[in-house]
């Protein structure tokens, strides 16, 4: 299972696409409210459209096993919920304990993973205004080729709405292989 962490003031494409492109590559993809009182599951994108996720974030927090992926889209202010949520936070950490475990975020949202040590020594990328969150980081400017998405083992990141396909097709890669992303990424014509 992959977890798509959704929080009011999310970047609805951001989060959608990852969503999409897995789950075309056969993958149980779950949307994941954080933030929700108990029977709540709309969240509000940033640009006002309500998307009704699968479930709630805590509902994933007693599973059993851990998920393949976490992704936390970026958006504001849907990125800063995100940082300061104690559901996402326990999944995370489980997550980033498990070396099985691939770990995206893209946008604002890489500083989830900045604030948590999780990009020590590794190189990250990131909407600009935000390179100072992702501590410990080499940073890769969002303006250059090279930083629209950003691989260092099991960590993506990428720099924002515009490199969303890429973003996606770059998880899909680590957990199906290069023939696989390459496949949809033909499939669904993107560059």
């Amino acid at each position: 299972m992959i977890l798509v962490f959704l929080a009011d003031g999310f970047e609805e494409i951001e989060a959608l696409t990852p969503v999409d492109i897995l789950r075309r590559a056969g993958f149980d993809v779950k949307t994941a409210a954080v933030g929700k009182p108990e029977g709540e599951r709309v969240v509000t994108g940033s640009h006002g459209i309500p998307v009704t996720a699968d479930a709630r974030a805590e509902d994933f927090l007693g599973a059993d096993r851990i998920p393949e992926a976490v992704v936390f889209p970026g958006g504001m202010p849907g990125a800063k919920h995100l940082d300061e949520d104690k559901t996402a936070d326990a999944i995370l950490a489980r997550c980033a304990a498990d070396e099985t475990c691939v770990i995206g975020a893209i946008c604002a949202a890489p500083m989830v993973l900045g604030h948590r040590g999780l990009l020590d020594g590794k190189r990250a990328c990131c909407y600009p205004g935000f390179e100072k969150e992702l501590r410990g980081a080499e940073v890769v400017p969002a303006n250059s080729d090279a930083g629209r998405t950003v691989t260092d083992g099991r960590i993506v990141t990428g720099c924002g709405m515009g490199a969303a396909t890429e973003f996606s097709l770059a998880l899909l890669k680590i957990l199906k292989g290069e023939d696989a992303a390459e496949a949809l990424r033909s499939a669904v014509l993107a560059k």
